[in-house]
């Protein structure tokens, strides 16, 4: 028989562990330990503690902060599992002292202090600055949009909520009667009844819902100029419906600007918006104070520094601010690769993956398929149907655009809807559209705007060179949180408690930074 080392589960041992050593020179949690330790100023939290005369003692925001942000660096985002952690994990006790904080305490400590973990962002912001690891000569900016703790199917325009509130008092009379038929004729059928009644008090918590929400809030409105209202939701109000190539979800956008140099996070914002463009200027303002209140720079635009931001952030208001403001900024606008000659052959190189986006289907039928007379204003479809004329405008090109909308009846039992319409079901739909068509009635002059003006940084030698540089700076820092720390969505509601957990995963990026290449690396 084989001789093995013998054993015994049945047997006590006591092993010595001192945490401090758990805690190794080089290593992530090292950083974290050695900056609350060493360098942050932790006293802003102390304000939210008053029980210096009476109440139980209070976790350290040492302690809470440490164990958060380990946490959230190994993406794990769920309280009840970072109190597990701290009862299992030899690094959590380490640095929590062997302490386990209750989850509503690590929650709590998240959502309730977002002008504190602003002003920790600004704190690990200016030991990066000290330890030179700010360039200052590129700054890029992108959008992270994620799912939120929201339901997008509670979402819709405040006529859309008050239709939605009528249709489930429709359901609840309809349960109520079939409740009543069933009592009625006395069969046995409890399991009916009980699934009735529990329709009845489902349906009665949504209708509540809807009507308190529609009683308290106001209609959104949009961001553009027209002020037409947006969706609200009824979960998250300051959450919005945002499509994606992932699909559609309700969630905010994360907007980082990051500094060349070494890709430190220089600001991290939250919005409830899928549009970008309304975020530039903020944007641009809180990196301007807070430079100054940082004494970084008195004004840092005005140092040849370069911003350079993708085509979502592209609008003629921000043209005009950027110009307005002097800063030295690169935004092109979506027609950019078009006009870049290398794109030209990018189709045939790549196939169809890189193709035009505006390119219809071969199956449906293009503008020139309708019959228009320009002198009458008169469009006809290829089912012989005669298409109201809609709206002329000029468009971003400088051409007087015609746009023609087919009559919903008309469209929905067309015989051609399905070679006609890309989306068939909004002609169904009762609040839906039949087929739109536009044709270019001329080129009208107008005068250069400021839209001009960046076209023609953006589409010069130069302009390329530097805009090229955009990606490689602010992509990796979205790849680093998304798929190495984990972050696929905010599990948080509301704007300012969103803010906070996007802030912290910005500031666990430039810890990561301060360890590989700030003095804590040497």
């Amino acid at each position: 028989m084989p001789n093995f080392i013998p054993y015994d589960h049945n047997q006590s041992s006591m092993i010595v562990i001192n945490y401090r050593d758990q805690l190794q020179p080089g290593t992530f949690e090292y950083a974290i330990h050695y900056l609350i330790q060493h360098k942050l100023d932790l006293s802003i939290f102390y304000p939210r503690v008053k029980n210096d005369k009476t109440g139980r003692p209070a976790y350290d925001p040492a302690i809470l902060l440490s164990i958060i942000l380990f946490a959230y660096s190994k993406g794990i985002t769920s309280s009840r599992e970072i109190e597990w952690c701290c009862e299992t994990n030899i690094i959590f006790k380490a640095l929590s002292c062997d302490t386990v904080p209750h989850y509503t305490t690590l929650a709590s400590f998240v959502s309730t202090s977002s002008t504190e973990i602003k002003q920790l962002f600004e704190q690990v912001l200016l030991i990066c600055y000290k330890e030179n690891l700010l360039g200052n000569e590129l700054f890029a900016i992108d959008g992270c949009k994620m799912p939120s703790d929201a339901a997008k199917e509670h979402s819709g325009t405040f006529k859309e909520l008050e239709q939605k509130h009528a249709k489930i008092k429709r359901q609840i009379r309809h349960h109520m009667e079939e409740h009543k038929r069933i009592d009625d004729n006395d069969s046995h059928e409890e399991e009916r009844i009980k699934r009735a009644e529990q329709a009845i008090e489902t349906l009665n918590k949504n209708s509540q819902k809807i009507e308190d929400f529609l009683k308290q809030n106001t209609p959104r409105k949009g961001h553009s100029k027209t002020g037409k209202e947006v969706k609200s939701n009824i979960t998250d109000n300051e959450s919005a419906k945002m499509k994606t190539n992932n699909g559609t979800f309700q969630g905010y956008n994360g907007v980082a600007t990051v500094d060349k140099k070494h890709q430190i996070v220089i600001d991290a914002q939250a919005f409830g918006s899928g549009q970008e463009q309304h975020t530039l200027s903020l944007v641009l303002t809180e990196i301007e104070e807070r430079y100054n209140r940082l004494k970084i720079s008195e004004n840092i635009f005005a140092n040849e520094t370069i911003v350079t931001a993708d085509t979502g952030f592209a609008s003629e208001q921000n043209m005009k601010y950027l110009k307005e403001k002097e800063i030295n900024a690169y935004v092109p606008d979506n027609q950019f690769r078009s006009r870049d000659p290398k794109f030209k052959t990018q189709k045939e190189k790549y196939g169809k993956q890189h193709q035009d986006d505006n390119q219809k289907p071969a199956n449906r039928f293009r503008p020139e398929d309708f019959d228009y007379d320009p002198k009458a204003n008169i469009c006809i479809c290829p089912a012989g149907h005669n298409i109201k004329f809609r709206s002329e405008r000029v468009n971003e090109l400088g051409h007087d655009k015609i746009n023609f909308e087919g009559y919903r009846k008309q469209c929905k039992d067309c015989e051609l809807k399905q070679q006609c319409m890309k989306n068939t079901e909004s002609a169904d739909h009762v609040n839906g559209n039949g087929r739109q068509v536009s044709f270019i009635k001329g080129k009208a002059k107008r005068k250069p705007n400021n839209t001009d003006w960046m076209k023609e940084r953006v589409d010069s030698p130069e302009g390329k060179l530097i805009y090229s540089h955009r990606m490689s700076v602010v992509e990796p820092v979205f790849g680093n949180i998304e798929s190495n720390k984990g972050l696929d969505r905010f599990g948080l509601r509301g704007k300012k408690k969103v803010q906070s957990q996007w802030q912290l995963y910005c500031i666990i990026h430039n810890i990561e930074k301060l360890k590989n290449y700030g003095k804590l690396a040497a």
